[in-house]
């Protein structure tokens, strides 16, 4: 049980590897776990550090065995299944995520979750409020990355700065998730249409089928941002069906959500970046995997999931009201 104990020493917001692997074979040898690929003469093993590891996806051309699974789970890493290049095979695919089972999930956050989600109006705060993060997000990150900037995405230009404010008054003005949703993708719109200028990608619609680079690293780094999401809510013990926004009868919907705090800020800028120097799929994953860590994007999706889940928390509101008699 020590070396269970051991592995379960990194707290996962603090985790930096998240694997993508395919055409290899994953295995547990001599206590730890591999993955093996096959060379023209021979075959190489290699080490995956899971006590240090958030997800593992496993594309194209994979099998893993019991063993393996059985030590993924003790270090409370999820398996992801997806088609290749981390996407799915067909657009309407899904990941399937295979969580570690535990009876020791904590409980304090999903009995906050509950506490406010039958409530449509509680529930449509909780969307504005994500809503509004991720915009805060983007505009730190922007701020802050000297490398988006030289390649001109600049969050303080006047023009950048209005929409952002008009896009948060709207949203505290919706009356509807409907109308929330309407919102993100006008932003969204006008994010690819700057991104597209600023790599002259003049001609670029989005479109979840491959089509040209964008478009494929578009779709790989959201199912990287996708792992985060469901790595965060299985920690916190919040079942993934639980949307604030996304259709609320699609199993996966609140991974969405959560994942959509990040993706316009990290992956977005990066997928047209790296489509503009035609990097190479391996090159545009490492470029977002270091992306995340620099700017503490499983910190972020952390907090701002624990925000809201304690928001309505009865402890909380009991809490306050205590505070304000004294």
């Amino acid at each position: 049980m020590e070396q269970l104990t051991d592995l379960k020493a990194i707290l996962h917001s603090k985790r930096a590897n998240l694997y993508y692997l395919e055409h290899c074979r994953v295995m547990q040898k001599d206590g730890r776990v591999l993955y093996l690929t096959e060379a023209k003469k021979d075959y190489q093993y290699w080490n995956i550090p899971i006590a240090n590891t958030t997800v593992i996806m496993l594309g194209t051309g994979t099998s893993i065995t019991q063993a393996a699974v059985r030590m993924l789970v003790s270090a409370g890493v999820l398996i992801g299944f997806c088609g290749g290049g981390g996407t799915p095979l067909l657009a309407a695919a899904e990941v399937e995520w295979l969580s570690p089972q535990s009876e020791y999930r904590p409980t304090e956050y999903i009995q906050g979750w509950m506490s406010f989600w039958f409530d449509e109006t509680k529930r449509l705060t909780a969307a504005k409020i994500f809503q509004v993060a991720r915009i805060n997000f983007l505009i730190s990150v922007w701020s802050k990355s000297r490398d988006l900037k030289t390649e001109g995405f600049i969050s303080d230009d006047n023009m950048v700065q209005e929409a952002f404010e008009i896009t948060k008054n709207k949203i505290e003005k919706a009356e509807s998730v409907s109308k929330l949703l309407q919102l993100e993708a006008e932003l969204t719109k006008r994010l690819y249409k700057l991104a597209a200028e600023l790599t002259n990608k003049k001609d670029f619609k989005r479109t979840r089928e491959s089509t040209d680079l964008a478009n494929d690293f578009l779709n790989h780094g959201n199912y990287l941002a996708y792992g985060l999401a469901a790595c965060t809510l299985w920690v916190l013990g919040i079942p993934h069906g639980f949307a604030v926004m996304h259709g609320k009868t699609r199993r996966g919907a609140l991974v969405f959500d959560v994942a959509d705090l990040i993706k316009d800020a990290l992956v977005l800028p990066w997928a047209f970046i790296c489509a503009k120097e035609n990097a190479t799929e391996q090159e545009f994953r490492q470029q977002c995997l270091q992306t995340f860590t620099d700017h503490k994007a499983l910190d972020f999706m952390f907090d701002q999931v624990k925000d809201v889940a304690m928001k309505y928390h009865p402890k909380k509101i009991e809490s306050d009201i205590l505070k304000d008699i004294e």
